[in-house]
């Protein structure tokens, strides 16, 4: 495992000047002032969900909408470039990143915490821990940063890493191989470059994997895509399902829905047998309510995509 100054470390360190977006392709829909968005940003929304009072949406990008004039909202602008998966955010000034860096991964709630350090390979997926005294677990794979991991380390390791598809798996290969996790993926997901998954699951049907953890397959957006149920709280839901800021409301899309539609439809009135106050997806917002008023929400979801079809 890498030390805290092992030369991956500095390496680890050097890479976010190097990373940083090029200020002479900075998109001209930016704030004057010292951040900006260059051409290289994929439009993977974690700079809005991280520091929605500094960067806001425009079509096929994020922008600057507002330079930070606070030190918290400079503390969450920087938590957005260091989480960038493609180095899209540059600043004019020089910013000491440790602290911020420091902030990952970042307790939500609980013992749930927000990796950050999005990966370009899984499209700036967002990825979580778990922390249990069972062992903890990785939902999706975040990019294997050595500070990141040094975190984790610093919290228990990690025992399961809990692949929802495989579009976000990332570095799970990296992660596999630093921590000796096992990793958990639907059988239906399998190909010949990853067969060697140390659990792979079958079937429809949820599977219990300790008393506290649920998988639940939710055929659609892939054919093996699952989501992962915990405490009757927590629903990591991958690509299958997130909260719209501009609805308000839950959301899926037919438009990034790569296997079936109507299948994706079936699999998420399954998910109304189970409470949750979080939906903590891969791509799109996170969001937390009452049981009661996600269950609402994700019947008004359901009614809604029901009409699309």
């Amino acid at each position: 495992m890498a030390s805290a100054d092992s030369p991956v470390e500095m390496r680890a360190m050097r890479a976010y000047s190097i990373a940083m977006a090029n200020p002479s392709k900075r998109w001209p829909e930016n704030t004057t002032g010292d951040f900006f968005v260059d051409r290289s940003c994929i439009d993977c929304d974690q700079c809005r969900e991280i520091a929605p009072g500094t960067f806001d949406d425009c079509p096929g990008h994020a922008r600057v909408q507002r330079q930070p004039d606070s030190a918290q909202l400079l503390s969450r602008a920087l938590m957005a470039l260091v989480t960038c998966p493609v180095g899209a955010i540059g600043t004019k000034a020089k910013h000491d990143l440790n602290t911020v860096v420091d902030n990952f991964p970042e307790q939500l709630d609980d013992n749930v915490f927000f990796c950050g350090f999005a990966s370009k390979n899984s499209f700036g997926a967002s990825s979580y821990l778990i922390v249990r005294p069972e062992g903890n677990v990785l939902m999706d794979s975040p990019r294997f940063a050595a500070r990141l991991v040094r975190k984790i380390e610093q919290l228990g390791g990690v025992r399961w890493m809990f692949l929802s598809h495989v579009d976000d798996m990332a570095d799970q290969t990296k992660f596999r191989r630093h921590f000796q996790c096992e990793r958990i993926i639907h059988r239906d997901e399998v190909s010949s470059s990853i067969q060697d998954i140390e659990m792979q699951l079958a079937g429809t049907d949820p599977i219990r994997l300790a008393s506290d953890l649920l998988a639940i397959p939710t055929v659609g957006h892939t054919l093996g895509h699952m989501v992962l149920h915990y405490k009757n709280r927590f629903l990591f839901t991958g690509d299958h399902l997130w909260w719209s800021p501009e609805k308000q409301t839950l959301r899926a899309s037919s438009r990034y829905c790569w296997y079936s539609w109507k299948q994706q439809i079936e699999s998420m009135e399954r998910l109304l047998d189970y409470p949750f106050e979080w939906v903590l997806p891969g791509h799109g917002h996170r969001h937390h309510l009452s049981a009661k008023n996600m269950r609402e929400h994700l019947a008004k979801c359901i009614s809604w995509m029901r009409q699309t079809v």
